[in-house]
């Protein structure tokens, strides 16, 4: 089968390349799909460039311990494993490989073995692309806005990252469980996050988040681009920050001083917590219904082809994606 490798750390279009690789067996446990489309996130990036270093405790110090990336799919499938009774060869499915696509096998291929529980049965009216490119942004919004952050009717809440593919999702999902939310972007992506359901829009381009009067019940950032003080600066009393972004650094730790420093400030008077989203099928089936249904959608920037896989981790690493990028397969 076809599937993107990388056998050393990286610029995308230096390390990664298409190459004719043995289509996997699926575990006992596990099904093969046929890969019809899958999507580009943080971890894919991080992955490919090797950074920050540090993490290459987990993926490999020299090189990457598994030569593809990618962890969201959608596709058919084709074989299951001995112990697997409620999916079956022929079922559309979406979901994910594994949560953490830095030392598992990918997604960015033509077959891949995936976890049956970290599957569902992908919804008829939604395509291919809008259902893979859901899973990794979809859940970690929908585990963030539901659980850690318990927004509901009446919440004031702030987007940071709010056209990006978490923000996207974490904007619907606020503005449908009735909270007032405010979107942070830059100007071009204005109109599509106030089409999303933002009550109020800022443009980073012409006004500083940080300087702004309001105070909010929940903070979400998705970017990391202002020191944690600055943004807690923006709760009322008694609100939540939420970090969620390794955001920009040294090669060595890259965004991981920063968000070190916002969890020492919940040490103090200030509520932090961060968004840990698991792949379990009540949540995938939930994020099904609410795709179903209409009431929530896949932004999608770009959607490219497998060869062109390479550009699309480099518009990724580029931190200035539209919603979410998407990779068709074959």
């Amino acid at each position: 089968m076809q599937a993107i490798v990388q056998d050393r750390y990286g610029p995308p279009e230096q390390v990664m390349h298409l190459a004719e690789v043995e289509r996997p067996t699926p575990a006992a446990d596990e099904v093969l799909v046929e890969v019809r489309a899958t999507s580009v996130n943080t971890p894919d990036w991080l992955g490919t460039v090797g950074e920050p270093w540090v993490l290459r405790v987990q993926a490999g110090l020299r090189r990457p311990r598994t030569p593809t990336r990618g962890s969201d799919l959608a596709g058919v499938v084709v074989e299951v494993g001995r112990d697997v009774t409620d999916l079956e060869p022929g079922d559309e499915v979406f979901g994910s490989s594994w949560a953490d696509s830095l030392a598992t096998p990918g997604t960015f291929c033509e077959y891949a073995a995936a976890p049956a529980d970290t599957l569902v049965r992908k919804p008829d009216g939604v395509g291919w692309v809008d259902a893979a490119a859901s899973v990794m942004s979809g859940l970690t919004a929908l585990v963030g806005v539901r659980d850690v952050a318990d927004i509901g009717p009446g919440t004031t809440v702030l987007v940071n990252g709010a056209s990006g593919g978490v923000g996207t999702f974490m904007v619907q999902l606020a503005h449908r469980l009735g909270a007032e939310v405010t979107g942070v972007c830059s100007g071009r992506n204005v109109e599509l996050v106030r089409s999303l359901g933002a009550d109020h829009v800022i443009d980073y381009t012409e006004q500083d988040v940080t300087e702004v009067d309001a105070r909010y019940d929940v903070v979400f950032d998705n970017v990391a681009n202002h020191a944690p003080k600055a943004m807690v600066r923006l709760l009322a009393e008694d609100g939540l920050f939420v970090p969620n972004s390794v955001g920009q650094g040294t090669r060595l730790l890259r965004g991981l001083p920063r968000m070190a420093r916002a969890m020492l400030l919940g040490l103090g008077s200030t509520n932090v917590a961060t968004i840990r989203a698991e792949v379990n099928r009540v949540d995938l089936t939930e994020l099904a219904d609410l795709l179903a249904a209409g009431e929530v959608e896949t932004v999608i920037d770009r959607t490219y082809r497998l060869a062109e896989t390479p550009a699309a981790v480099a518009q990724m690493l580029s931190h200035h994606a539209r919603g979410n990028v998407a990779i068709e397969v074959p």
